[in-house]
């Protein structure tokens, strides 16, 4: 839902950033899109997630600026040539599975993600696992475990409950996490 650029953050430290730009006459759904990563993402804190270090909307541009992650999306290492060792494996289904569980159960406003998959999980340089892409994620209000809405992720990826019109909660994110 947008394409990402690597940067650097202009400030007395070199930090190397991504920024993903989302174009509005592109998408039609993109001001939904936009609002909804900058609000979850805004209110979350946690080591297994990228961290938003910033936005930018006006006029037709909206960016949304994130830490860079140096060793890119899990894909790459899922079906690329390099494999990891199992010790780095394990550290990132570990790290994933507390990233899910800080937005399920410990954010201030409960977060379903909406579209578990490898190329939402980004490696740092020490291959720490960072859920990233929250443009589909659905809040839950506080006194909510369960929403209705339109099908959202990546085929493939996504739960039974998406196709039989059942109520969505948290556990769409762990059948993803599951695949």
């Amino acid at each position: 839902f947008g394409e990402v650029y690597r940067g650097v953050l202009a400030s007395n430290i070199r930090t190397d950033i991504a920024v993903k730009r989302l174009d509005r006459l592109l998408h039609l759904d993109s001001d939904k899109e936009f609002t909804n990563e900058v609000r979850s993402i805004g209110q979350t804190h946690h080591k297994n997630l990228v961290k938003l270090i910033g936005y930018c909307d006006e006029g037709s541009h909206r960016l949304l600026v994130y830490e860079y992650m140096s060793n890119g999306a899990l894909t790459g290492f899922l079906f690329g040539d390099v494999k990891l060792q199992w010790e780095q494996r394990v550290q990132i289904i570990l790290g994933i599975a507390r990233g899910l569980l800080y937005l399920h159960e410990e954010c201030s406003t409960p977060i379903v993600h909406c579209d578990i998959k490898p190329q939402n999980v980004l490696l740092d340089d020490k291959f720490v696992a960072r859920i990233s892409d929250f443009g589909l994620a659905k809040l839950l209000k506080s006194d909510q475990t369960r929403t209705i809405t339109g099908i959202r992720g990546t085929r493939g990826y996504v739960a039974p409950e998406w196709f039989k019109s059942m109520v969505i909660t948290k556990k769409v994110d762990i059948y993803s996490y599951g695949i």
